[in-house]
């Protein structure tokens, strides 16, 4: 399974900040009531069809128009481009009391869970080492917070090598990974390569084993304690892997003859 990571993914699983009392808009009929947010629209949803809230989903802008017909009250939730989140009571009313609010980014409810695509301050690719570092230390971070899923797994004398996740991410790809000791003894790490395999091991003559150049290890251990798990993420340049391709992980011991090799064809 591979992961792909775009800033038109919406996570919606918000971080709220502390609560406070929603502000109430009001809204009628007979005119349009502007709402101008500090970033650009990129989502607004009202909870109830006679409240009509547009934008233009074409080209970020500013500002949307509010309308409504009478009915019970209901509420706007707005995602702005920088994934600032505000939400507001909606009611009809004959009279508006507004027709313009022009709003601040203290009024926010909170962000939406970061993408990868807002953690950016600049294209990776162009940016110094030190600001690439500090890009996928962040990425990587991210990553290992958003939860643990399984591509592949191997087991072998009490260590469990697993593969969680591949993600794409401009021109580089991430793997999570994670190594749990249920040997009884602890396993201190030589090395965990990361290798294409392209052909038959058993037909030497069509067997390529491409080593992949590993830009950037994230929380990557020395040794994993007897009971215990490390989850790590290796970033590399981008690869895309060929129909008769297979991913390898191999993890070797430190003075010792344990290795463990994992293969999948994703």
């Amino acid at each position: 399974m591979k992961t792909f990571i775009t800033l038109l993914l919406l996570a919606f699983t918000i971080s709220i900040q502390a609560q406070r009392p929603l502000d109430t808009i009001y809204a009628n009929d007979q005119k349009n009531v502007a709402l101008f947010f500090p970033n650009p629209i990129r989502q607004g949803i009202t909870g109830a069809s006679h409240f009509v809230f547009t934008y233009n989903r074409e080209k970020e802008q500013y500002f949307g128009l509010l309308q409504a017909k009478p009915g019970t009250e209901s509420n706007l939730l707005a995602v702005t481009s920088d994934g600032k989140v505000y939400s507001y009571i909606l009611k009809y009313a004959d009279k508006l009391p507004k027709l313009n609010y022009f709003i601040d980014k203290a009024e926010s409810i909170g962000n939406e869970s970061p993408t990868m695509e807002i953690l950016k301050t600049e294209n990776p690719a162009t940016a110094t080492n030190k600001d690439r570092t500090a890009y996928f230390q962040r990425a990587s971070e991210y990553l290992l917070r958003s939860g643990s899923e399984t591509i592949a797994v191997k087991r072998k004398k009490g260590i469990r090598l697993k593969l969680q996740k591949m993600v794409y991410d401009a021109s580089e790809v991430y793997l999570v990974m994670e190594v749990k000791n249920k040997s009884g003894i602890d396993f201190e790490i030589d090395y965990l390569n990361v290798y294409r395999n392209n052909g038959n091991n058993k037909r030497k003559a069509s067997y390529q084993r491409l080593h992949q150049e590993i830009i950037y290890k994230h929380k990557m251990p020395y040794s994993i304690i007897n009971g215990q798990s490390q989850r790590f993420v290796y970033v590399f340049p981008k690869f895309v892997l060929g129909d008769n391709e297979k991913l390898m992980l191999e993890l070797k011991e430190r003075n010792g003859s344990r290795k463990v090799v994992l293969e999948t064809t994703l």
